[in-house]
């Protein structure tokens, strides 16, 4: 029996999704808590790996279990031993073949900035906090460009192990809720630390330390080290994963949306 889910959780004292050894991961929370319940192991995929100190308010998980298996109760139980950051928001029976990372057709990010103000309590750990004022206009005409297909190889994190620096985006905006500026973006795929790569590299053209005509000139290839700053990691949240429309009917009525 295939399963598929719905996962949210705050990443700020995880070392990311994926199992590593010698520190705690969603991974290795999730699955800790399946065992637990299910008296077997199992491994869990999911559609990002998320680094270190990123959240999700939409990661989609699969795993494998026995035929007949109660998932509300499961989803219930899942709840009650994993971690209070991590929330199961919802399990169905998924397609025998369904893979969440292979057969996703698109991702969305959001990425919040605190600017021109003290940092936001509410947002301590889920924003990058700037007091020098960022020009707007700027950051959106920097997000509208980026919109198409192209070679982020600057735009990508020094280990990256992408064969393809190319990926299509299908949707880049600023929005504004006075202070709070939030970057939302939507592409086929993304390349190790894109979004912040790309959220830095547009701040430091917002307070003049990377020329527009760079940045837009690198939408086309170039090094790493001609972009701008990495954005920190607390700021960025996946926010959801899209699968073609087929894969909705197998889902179910549970399945989430962006």
């Amino acid at each position: 029996m295939r399963v598929r889910g719905t996962v949210e959780y705050l990443g700020t004292n995880w070392a990311g999704w994926q199992l590593q050894p010698g520190v705690p991961t969603i991974q290795g929370e999730i699955e800790r808590a399946i065992r637990v319940v299910m008296k077997s192991g199992v491994r869990v995929s999911a559609a990002g790996r998320t680094d270190a100190g990123v959240h999700a308010s939409g990661q989609v998980i699969s795993f494998e279990l026995p035929d007949g298996t109660d998932l509300s109760k499961l989803c219930l139980s899942l709840n009650a031993l994993t971690d209070r950051s991590i929330t199961i928001v919802d399990l169905v029976a998924a397609s025998a073949d369904f893979d969440p990372r292979r057969h996703a057709v698109s991702r969305s990010y959001e990425y919040t900035i605190v600017n021109s103000r003290p940092p936001s309590p509410f947002l301590i750990d889920r924003s990058w906090h700037l007091q020098r004022p960022l020009d707007l206009a700027l950051l959106e005409r920097l997000a509208a460009a980026i919109v198409g297909e192209h070679d982020f190889a600057a735009f990508r994190a020094a280990d990256c192990e992408s064969n393809s620096s190319r990926r299509r985006v299908t949707a880049s905006e600023w929005l504004a809720d006075g202070p709070v500026l939030t970057y939302r973006v939507t592409a086929n795929a993304f390349l190790k630390q894109m979004v912040r790569t790309l959220v830095g590299s547009m701040v430091d053209a917002a307070v003049g330390k990377l020329e527009e005509r760079v940045f837009l000139e690198l939408l086309a290839g170039g090094s790493r080290t001609a972009a701008g700053r990495t954005a920190p990691a607390a700021g960025l949240t996946l926010v959801c994963v899209e699968y073609p429309e087929i894969d909705r009917t197998q889902a179910g009525p549970a399945d989430f949306q962006e």
